[in-house]
């Protein structure tokens, strides 16, 4: 067993170079569509598989967003948009293989058929059931509700990366519904059925690896870190250890 520290950047990384060579996704890139909804994490993600395709030119991930959590000092809307979007370049969708660029799910939800994938960052994660919520801060429901008119409506396939740090203590039904109820301010909660991809199944996947969350938090960069036993076959576990070393000057994430 061997104990590693993954920053917030690091696991971003980390999830997005997994899900790049997941086995569904793979499937699905060349002959089907895969959406990538705009959220920090997912801006990794489209990293990675553009970056795949060999069609990254053009791409950032700096404005690749809508609501996005910032420090209360700087400014931002009450639903956590920055004042500023006309660098917002649209989700990234990908159609037999080639990206389609300026797009969103709203342009493509009609089309997507079973099979095909959508990815959709949260914000909040049960670790335990492996379920996650979405904060909500559209009045008709924002992209997941787009998102889950092909996914109920046609078998599309849900995936959410979603980091560790964003773990909660508390039943996500039991919050949407409070904070879902009339009278409360700020967001809302929407948890939503679909394959949470953390950082524990991206080292199972790259590595062949087990690992769990055994403490968290740092100072100086390191807030919002964890750290992760990992145990395997040694081979497993000095693949782990390289692939942590390879992103472990992942800079923080920047606007």
């Amino acid at each position: 067993m061997e104990q590693f520290l993954i920053t917030p950047a690091m696991g971003k990384r980390l999830i997005a170079k997994a899900l790049a060579n997941y086995q569904p996704v793979n499937e699905i890139l060349k002959s089907g569509t895969i959406v990538i909804i705009a959220g920090t994490t997912n801006g990794y993600v489209a990293e990675e598989i553009l970056s795949k395709l060999g069609q990254i030119d053009g791409f950032s991930k700096k404005r690749f967003f809508r609501g996005v959590v910032i420090p209360p000092s700087q400014p931002r809307t009450e639903d956590g948009r920055l004042p500023d979007e006309s660098r917002f370049p649209g989700d990234v969708v990908i159609v037999g293989g080639e990206w389609k660029k300026g797009l969103t799910i709203f342009d493509v939800v009609d089309d997507l058929k079973e099979g095909d994938i959508i990815f959709k960052g949260a914000n909040a994660l049960d670790v335990d059931k492996r379920k996650a919520a979405i904060y909500v801060g559209h009045p008709q429901g924002g992209t997941i509700l787009a998102s889950l008119e092909a996914v109920v409506g046609r078998r599309a396939r849900l995936i959410l990366p979603v980091g560790l740090e964003k773990r909660v203590n508390t039943d996500l039904d039991e919050l949407a519904l409070e904070i879902n109820s009339p009278g409360s301010q700020g967001p809302r909660l929407l948890p939503v059925v679909g394959e949470v991809f953390t950082e524990i199944e991206a080292i199972s996947i790259l590595t062949g690896a087990t690992a769990q969350i055994v403490a968290a938090g740092g100072v100086a960069g390191a807030e919002g870190s964890i750290w992760l036993t990992i145990n395997g076959k040694p081979q497993e576990i000095e693949a782990a250890q390289e692939l942590i070393t390879s992103i472990s000057e992942e800079p923080e994430f920047s606007i």
